[in-house]
């Protein structure tokens, strides 16, 4: 009788611990596939879209093969670092958030001049939007978040901006973020890296030092990449890897100083390159100085109330009273003759070159880099060409908040939120 007890009490045990497994594989489950969804938003600054097939890079090649690259990413208008960072955070025009070239004029405010100043911009940035909805979010020197906006920012940011700070210590910096409790940790990151903008900028946009410099940002890339594998968390991770802008050959400037000045002209612009803004002192000059641009090839001039809607530049106090942009490769400078000069020579006998930025978006040359990798990103896919605008929108489908208030851009549509 007692032996009978036993087995049956042994039986019910038995089944007691069989319904309860089920139970017990779920509480014992990795920490990672019960946590909030985690963005990481990389920008390289001048990576052109076509620069990963140009040599094997470890880093790039692992997200082509097990995430998506896109055929390219288009700017907008303006092709340039600043106008294009705010247009990914925000998801909108320039003409809407404001910052209409690295250097402009403003009727009311005065010089922008690569401004640490977040009220400058005019819509909602990411990290903003992300606050906004209970998202932690930490900024490694992404343009406009050094600062308060409307007075909210970052959880956590790092600031001023340094660019004597390299990738090593940024991947250092992002590890650790990840690491912090989940409580603290934030779960939208953004950061600016070098990319290959300076490189490109003196030595032309194909140059092998332009691909040593990539090779340099891709052998970080590759520790951030282990850093997350070591941790776990890519079921609840995506890597974002875009660029603000490409770069092409410049050869040919043209000095619109000069110009006006013989014409009778007066005025100021705040930047040279492919597109400048001019403030005249007196406006009622603005269709003289279109009319008599007319007669210079390669260059594209309109008042600053009449440019193409396509553009979306018009912006009420920022944007000047003419445009002019020019087409590669020629470009707005103030170079002196003397050195245009020396720099001609060089070109012509040395193979000396130049790049730059900042033209018509839609010029091949213009595109920048999309890459994913990680939660809700599909295993080895080629997408089409994306817009800045998408970016924002893109970041917060994954992190399952609402878009920045004046985005308009829309989710790239390869990339779900599982």
């Amino acid at each position: 009788m007692k032996r009978a007890h036993a087995v049956l009490f042994s039986l019910v045990r038995f089944c007691a611990l069989a319904l309860a497994l089920p139970v017990a594989v779920v509480l014992a489950a990795p920490a990672a596939f019960a946590a909030e969804p985690t963005v990481i938003l990389l920008s390289w600054d001048g990576v052109r879209w076509d620069y990963p097939d140009m040599r094997p890079f470890p880093g790039l090649g692992r997200i082509e093969r097990e995430g998506l690259r896109a055929e390219k990413l288009i700017p907008r208008w303006p092709s340039l670092t600043f106008p294009g960072h705010v247009t990914m955070a925000t998801g909108t025009w320039a003409d809407v958030h404001g910052i209409v070239d690295n250097k402009f004029f403003d009727r009311k405010r005065g010089l922008y001049d690569y401004s640490k100043d977040a009220d400058w911009i005019e819509a909602e940035p990411l990290w903003i939007a992300a606050e906004r909805q209970g998202v932690k979010a930490a900024t490694y020197f992404w343009v406009g978040s050094e600062t308060d906006w409307h007075g909210r920012g970052a959880s956590y940011r790092v600031t001023p901006f340094d660019g004597a700070v390299f990738e090593d210590v940024k991947v250092d910096k992002i590890l650790s973020w990840l690491d912090l409790p989940e409580a603290d940790r934030p779960h939208l990151v953004m950061s600016y890296w070098h990319g290959t903008d300076h490189v490109a900028h003196d030595n032309g946009p194909d140059g092998p030092v332009v691909l040593d410099a990539l090779a340099g940002q891709d052998a970080q890339l590759v520790r951030l990449l282990d850093g997350i594998d070591a941790r776990g968390l890519w079921p609840t991770t995506t890597l974002l890897l875009v660029s603000d802008h490409g770069m092409t050959e410049v050869s040919d400037f043209f000095d619109l100083a000069d110009f006006m000045a013989a014409h009778g002209i007066k005025g100021k612009f705040a930047s040279s390159g492919p597109l400048v803004q001019v403030f005249l002192d007196d406006p009622s000059q603005a269709p003289a100085l279109v009319e008599a641009l007319k007669s210079q090839s390669g260059l594209h001039a309109y008042r600053g109330d009449d440019l193409p809607a396509t553009m979306h530049l018009h912006h009420p106090t920022r944007t000047g009273d003419v445009v002019v942009y020019a087409d590669p490769p020629k470009a707005i400078s103030r170079v002196p003759w003397y050195q245009q000069i020396v720099f001609e020579i060089g070109h012509a006998c040395c193979g000396v070159r130049r790049g730059t930025h900042g033209y018509d978006p839609n010029l091949p040359d213009m595109g920048g880099i999309l890459m994913a990798l990680g939660r809700g990103v599909p295993k080895g896919m080629r997408a089409p060409a994306a817009s800045q605008i998408d970016i924002a929108p893109t970041v917060a489908k994954l992190l399952g908040i609402a878009p920045p208030l004046n985005a308009i851009g829309q989710p790239v549509p390869a990339i779900e939120a599982p």
